[in-house]
């Protein structure tokens, strides 16, 4: 990326998450300043509190004028929890009322930013079996593709006052100490890993160099707007995947978790995410010129694990 797109700071959303740390990173040691929205009382510069709970979810919007564009990543774990009543409102309200009440302050600036990049995720394609999706396919149904809808949806104060929008629609992030590999590995490095059920659902993934390269790329190509897949071209199946991380951890990947016994672990959740087949191009950075550094499952299991 070459930021002729970036003249003023980058507000951040999510920053202490795996995505956000390493994006945060990557804009210090090309020194773009950032703004990081924080919950809790700032603790060092570059730090201005929300409450993303709050209508007024901003008290002072003052440090927000003439920011050169807002990248939100907030969002509770999609997969980290049984979806309840009670966790399906948290996730609405992570991503949904953080998003819409963001995209209002940022729309009511006086120099408001010209792109909000917000996080969205692929599970918005629902259950589509093998069918090649791209950002031009019709969104699936159930919970979670009706939850992303509402996701996207939400930015709509931004789009009405002209800020650029980009859904970006995450694949499984592949990276080092947090998120969905990290919850995979113990029982693969213990030779007990295997697919779940028939492990023949698509799974659409990206390396963690290759997710924040894909957002600075969206920050940086103005011409992108609407929903944008953050996936390799090159997804797998659940099998195909399992034996992939067998083969880098030099540990068998045999054994198989019927479907019952992840519907009986983790309800509606192991349907629509880990059941669930979604075979996602990422047709719009394709078409831009984006280049992967890591386009193939073992090179990027490779690079997650080595750190």
């Amino acid at each position: 990326m070459d930021f002729t797109s970036v003249s003023g700071s980058i507000i951040l959303s999510g920053a202490s998450g795996m995505l956000g740390s390493a994006l945060r990173r990557v804009l210090d040691s090309r020194k773009v300043p950032t703004i990081q929205l924080v919950r809790r009382t700032p603790t060092g510069e570059g730090q201005l509190q929300w409450n993303p709970g709050a209508e007024s979810a901003v008290e002072n919007p003052a440090p927000l004028e003439d920011a050169t564009a807002a990248i939100h990543l907030s969002g509770t774990g999609i997969g980290a929890h049984r979806w309840t009543e009670a966790y399906r409102h948290e996730l609405a309200a992570s991503r949904i009322d953080s998003t819409h009440r963001l995209a209002k302050v940022l729309a009511a600036l006086r120099t408001p930013p010209r792109s909000f990049l917000v996080a969205s995720a692929v599970g918005i394609y629902g259950n589509r079996g093998d069918e090649v999706l791209s950002e031009a396919s019709p969104p699936g149904t159930g919970f979670l593709a009706d939850l992303c809808q509402q996701w996207e949806a939400a930015s709509e104060p931004a789009v009405q006052a002209g800020i650029r929008v980009v859904h970006l629609r995450f694949g499984v992030v592949l990276g080092p100490k947090q998120g969905a590999l990290q919850q995979m590995l113990p029982p693969f490095r213990v030779g007990l890993g295997g697919r779940l059920g028939n492990g023949r659902q698509w799974m659409s993934w990206i390396g963690l160099a290759d997710a924040i390269a894909a957002i600075l790329f969206a920050l940086d190509h103005t011409d992108l707007s609407g929903p944008m897949n953050v996936t390799a071209p090159n997804p797998v199946t659940n099998a195909e995947f399992t034996r992939a991380l067998g083969r880098q951890l030099h540990r068998p990947a045999l054994l198989a978790v019927p479907a019952f016994a992840v519907r009986m672990m983790f309800g509606q959740m192991a349907d629509e995410a880990l059941l669930a087949s979604a075979r996602v191009q990422p047709q719009k950075l394709l078409s831009a010129g984006f280049r992967f550094s890591l386009p193939e499952i073992d090179e990027a299991l490779r690079a997650a694990l080595e750190r």
